[in-house]
């Protein structure tokens, strides 16, 4: 399916606009190592849908942390800060978006990232002021992107109904919250996903690997 007139584009930020799962990794990683873990090879993969409250507390409950939930989170925050300050796009990433503003198309965010992160990396990589909405997973009380919530949030912020809405993404359990609130979705494949690329090439309307391949404007 294209993006035409009347109609809507809704993208996530982590991994799909925004190249940043190796990001994520290496603070995973840095964290772990400060509290003298060994690093779980599963742990991004479990948590990487989830809002920084679900993560926090799945992080407590499984390595039997003593931190609160707000402790766990101001330390990821303060890593996470220096380093969405300096995150890049992915490959014509911002080309795509400026094709579909010029379309007529509206555009929002739909992100598990927490606003202040978020506000950091779009202005950061020079995306602020392109979407017409832009949400969070914490601004919409849910657990995590699997939740329909955040994508039916950015619609009606959009003013545009669920079905006429495109959104992209690259984790399979976001691509399911996505079809859930019935719409389209366009996946963001890359070597974070080949484990799931299987079941998100039957979940997605079409899979991509790079903006340059993203659905043509009609």
């Amino acid at each position: 399916m294209g993006v035409n007139d009347g109609k809507a584009a809704i993208f996530d930020l982590d991994g799909t606009l925004l190249d940043s799962m190796g990001l994520w990794s290496q603070i995973d990683i840095d964290f772990f190592e400060s509290r003298h873990i060994v690093f779980p090879e599963d742990y991004g993969s479990t948590v990487a849908s989830m809002s920084s409250d679900e993560v926090a507390r799945y992080t407590i409950e499984r390595f039997h942390l003593p931190d609160t939930v707000d402790e766990l989170n101001a330390e990821w925050e303060r890593m996470a800060v220096e380093a969405y300050a300096s995150v890049g796009a992915k490959p014509h990433a911002k080309a795509y978006l400026a094709a579909l503003k010029a379309s007529g198309a509206k555009l929002a965010v739909a992100t598990a990232l927490t606003p202040h992160l978020r506000d950091i990396a779009m202005r950061h990589v020079g995306i602020a002021d392109i979407f017409d909405a832009v949400v969070s997973l914490s601004e919409t009380h849910s657990a995590d992107k699997n939740n329909p919530a955040v994508y039916l949030s950015a619609a009606q912020l959009l003013d545009v109904e669920p079905e006429h809405c495109v959104v992209f993404e690259d984790l399979l359990d976001a691509m399911l919250g996505a079809k859930a609130a019935g719409m389209h979705v366009w996946a963001m494949a890359d070597d974070f996903s080949t484990d799931d690329l299987p079941a998100i090439t039957v979940e997605a309307d079409g899979v991509i690997w790079d903006f340059s391949d993203a659905p043509k404007i009609l």
